[in-house]
């Protein structure tokens, strides 16, 4: 008797919940590169790098034929008046690399705060859009194993992405 009470316990007072939680998932390094904004911050970004490239190529030319004249003016010149010119070209170089690191920590920065600008956008649309569909959760495509290709609204976000902004402006802060 005892027996079929337990069995009778499990079968018929189990208290199942069949809730329906929706979870999906997006690319945000896709939105990001993809976009209409990330591509307009890519580009512009490239023009800044090929632009300090060529600046930094041009001062590297510079300082090497320094270097070549100043070697070739060895036997000439005093030894004093040769290691001052050698000391004002070894600061000129500092410079340069000083200069080349803040060119390059500027344009880090701008990639970074133009990122910011967008994620700030995209989280604002993903907030609305997890209300409007009943969403309870949302993934990065990156910490997803495996997952029905229905549950990515990677697309769906970027098209609305695109709606809402077609430029962000880089700034340094």
């Amino acid at each position: 008797m005892k027996k079929y009470l337990i069995i009778f316990f499990f079968l018929f007072l189990q208290n199942t919940s069949y809730s329906e939680e929706k979870i999906v998932y997006l690319d945000v390094s896709f939105l990001l590169s993809q976009s209409e904004a990330g591509k307009y911050i890519n580009s512009e970004l490239k023009k800044i790098n090929d632009k300090n490239s060529e600046e930094f190529k041009n001062i590297e030319i510079s300082i090497k034929s320094k270097e070549e004249n100043l070697l070739k003016q060895k036997n000439i010149l005093k030894e004093e008046e040769f290691n001052n010119k050698a000391n004002k070209l070894r600061e000129e170089y500092k410079s340069y690399q000083e200069m080349k690191n803040s060119k390059n920590n500027e344009l880090k920065n701008l990639r970074d705060n133009a990122g910011k600008q967008i994620l700030i956008i995209i989280n604002e649309i993903l907030t609305e859009y997890s209300t409007k569909n009943k969403i309870s959760l949302i993934m990065e495509k990156k910490n997803v194993v495996i997952g029905k290709s229905e549950l990515d609204i990677t697309k769906n976000i970027l098209d609305l992405l695109n709606k809402k902004i077609k430029k962000v402006e880089l700034k340094n802060e």
